[in-house]
């Protein structure tokens, strides 16, 4: 059986996964050996799944090479929080609403992520990558972005020789040799980050327009699933609003429609297959070549709501980049789930490994039959 990891999007709520991995490590008998052949990621996520592809030789140091880096993350390493490069950015979008007619030219983003680049250039060594599939110890690693010309969610692998492309409606899959421009592009957030032309095609988070999150692994052979999401799913209380919603708070409900509510979807449908195919006798689905499998899967969320967290830690952001969103309301408690997604500080990317953490180890038995 092939068993495949999925990571989800999310910005700094990313940060979780790193919980998972590492008591995901602890329990496992022997925490050196991959338990993974096939990893995918989305944007933030896609960075964590090509980090842990390039350790696939040694899994306990590809987690240990995330701990490290997410426990020490600050703001500054992802995007400029200097006041000349938020001031920079802010003069483009001005000027493009105010004199687009005379400026005619489109503002790439509200925030300048050129010291991502620098950060994965230095950390992530995806030379590794094809030593890792050579050796077996990795079949295949999926990054997912979405094409803003074609408006198609493509997943670019690199993988075993066997594995072969697929095309389906506003999805595909691509064979190419990852690159640092991947992992840009998938974690490129919507207005936040610039896309990343790759080919002819500029390239934006992989979670846009994402309808079927686990099919990526499902297309490079995957016979079961471990999803680690960045979403609590509890039921959350109606009450009453006090004031109109700010610009903050709308904001952080379609970052959520883009990154967490396709998973739930995705998941509910194929246990619906899975279910439908269990009551289907073998026979028949080889008579009538009914290409239909069932998909052992298993889904870690947190048991906590995200943007409560970060809204307790919205003071560890810089001043610059506070000031820059205290006028849509992101630093009221109801814009935490917009801070969430940007709050790349160790208070932050620390409470949530360690929420993680907990979350693993409380199915820890579950988490071992599953991949035993």
């Amino acid at each position: 059986m092939k068993t495949g990891l999925l990571l989800m999007g999310g910005g700094a709520r990313a940060a979780y996964q790193i919980g998972v991995l590492r008591a995901l490590g602890e329990l496992l008998g022997r925490p050196q050996v991959n338990p993974f052949p096939i990893i995918c990621g989305t944007s933030a996520g896609a960075i964590n799944a090509a980090t842990l592809a390039t350790h696939a030789e040694n899994f306990s140091a590809g987690v240990a090479e995330l701990l490290d880096v997410w426990t020490n993350f600050r703001a500054h390493q992802v995007y400029r929080v200097d006041a000349m490069g938020i001031a920079a950015s802010g003069a483009r979008w001005l000027s493009a609403l105010m004199f687009g007619w005379l400026v005619r030219q489109n503002p790439r983003a509200l925030l300048d992520n050129t010291p991502l680049r620098e950060l994965l250039s230095t950390r992530v060594d995806l030379d590794r990558l094809q030593k890792a599939i050579d050796s077996g110890a990795l079949y295949a690693l999926s990054v997912t972005a979405f094409g803003y010309t074609s408006g198609e969610s493509i997943s670019f692998f690199q993988g075993a020789p066997e594995a072969e492309s697929w095309a389906r409606t506003q999805r595909a899959g691509a064979q190419a040799q990852i690159t640092i421009d991947h992992l840009l592009a998938s974690s490129a957030i919507p207005f936040c980050f610039p896309a990343v032309k790759i080919h002819r095609e500029y390239f934006g988070d992989g979670s846009l327009r994402q309808v079927a999150p686990v099919s990526p692994a499902i297309h490079l052979g995957a016979d079961r699933v471990l999803v680690v999401g960045v979403a609590n799913r509890s039921k959350q209380t109606r009450t009453a609003s006090d004031g109109y919603p700010s610009p903050a708070q709308i904001g952080g409900h379609i970052m959520s429609s883009i990154f967490l509510d396709s998973l739930e979807m995705d998941i509910e449908r194929m246990r619906r297959v899975n279910k439908t195919v269990s009551m289907i006798p073998d026979g028949v689905l080889r008579e009538n070549n009914v290409q239909l499998r069932a998909i052992d899967i298993m889904v870690i969320e947190p048991s906590e709501r995200l943007d409560h967290i970060a809204a307790r830690h919205v003071r560890a952001l810089p001043r610059t980049v506070r000031s820059l969103l205290r006028g849509i309301g992101a630093l009221n408690k109801s814009g935490g789930a917009l801070v969430s997604y940007l709050l790349f500080e160790p208070a932050y990317t620390r409470a949530l490994i360690d929420l993680g953490y907990k979350d693993a180890l409380a199915v820890g038995e579950e988490l071992r039959r599953f991949l035993s």
